[in-house]
């Protein structure tokens, strides 16, 4: 059964809200769910993203929102934290992560954090059991993707092309899950420009798909209530669950 992690913006609009979409998605074919920390420069993300990144802290997210969130959810659905490197700085790695271990964080995806600079963080991760997950990219050398997947855990990372999330751009990337699959068995997730559309051929080779923008543009749209939004996110979470394992 190939696996399905979805994203969505930490307490936008709100911190019930949040638990509420996130324990939903949970019942409704979601494998993991990637908690994203609101910061008001997110590099990796797309428009849609950083719209609702700026939006949260418009409302006055505050990190301890992010810990409360996750206190509900994640003994119940398996947790990520997607985030800027600064954020989780601010909070003192050698405190945060024993802390994240506790409320049952099981990874952090740090989109901005260069391979390099993640081996001096490698032995705080690991004593804590919480995996910091590693990204591959299309334009990665051969002897690069050795390098990085040595010790990826959890999953890695694919991103499906060069850019920001929700572009929707197409690559071939069978030659890179066969490269990276000639030096690791940790699956492979692709993320990038997935949704009910692209999903199915995403899929192809690897073993989970990592689907934001989709479900983020639901939660902006400001027509719908709170019910009507869990609602077509959850229902789009069982279609991307159904099309990867067709």
């Amino acid at each position: 059964m190939k696996k399905l992690v979805a994203y969505i913006t930490s307490a936008y609009p709100d911190k019930t809200f949040s638990i509420d979409l996130a324990l939903a998605l949970g019942e409704s074919g979601v494998d993991t769910l990637e908690l994203g920390v609101p910061f008001s420069d997110p590099v990796a993300d797309g428009p849609l993203i950083e719209k609702a990144n700026h939006k949260a802290l418009e409302l006055g997210f505050r990190f301890k929102d992010l810990l409360e969130i996750s206190k509900v959810v994640a003994p119940k659905v398996d947790t990520l934290w997607m985030g800027y490197f600064n954020s989780f700085y601010q909070q003192n790695l050698q405190i945060l992560i024993p802390h994240a271990k506790e409320l049952g964080i099981s990874g952090l995806i740090i989109p901005d954090l260069p391979h390099e600079e993640t081996i001096s963080y490698t032995e705080l991760f690991h004593s804590n059991n919480v995996a910091n997950i590693s990204f591959v990219a299309p334009t990665d050398s051969d002897e690069r993707i050795q390098h990085i997947v040595r010790d990826a855990q959890k999953f890695i990372y694919l991103v499906a092309y060069a850019g920001i999330t929700g572009s929707g751009v197409s690559e071939d990337l069978q030659p890179i899950i066969t490269s990276i699959k000639k030096y690791t068995q940790t699956p492979v997730y692709v993320g990038f420009g997935v949704n009910q559309k692209t999903a199915r051929d995403k899929v192809k080779g690897a073993e989970g798909v990592i689907v934001g923008s989709a479900f983020v543009e639901i939660l902006l749209k400001e027509t719908l209530t709170y019910e009507q939004k869990i609602e077509q996110c959850c229902a789009l979470a069982k279609i991307i669950k159904n099309e990867i394992n067709l």
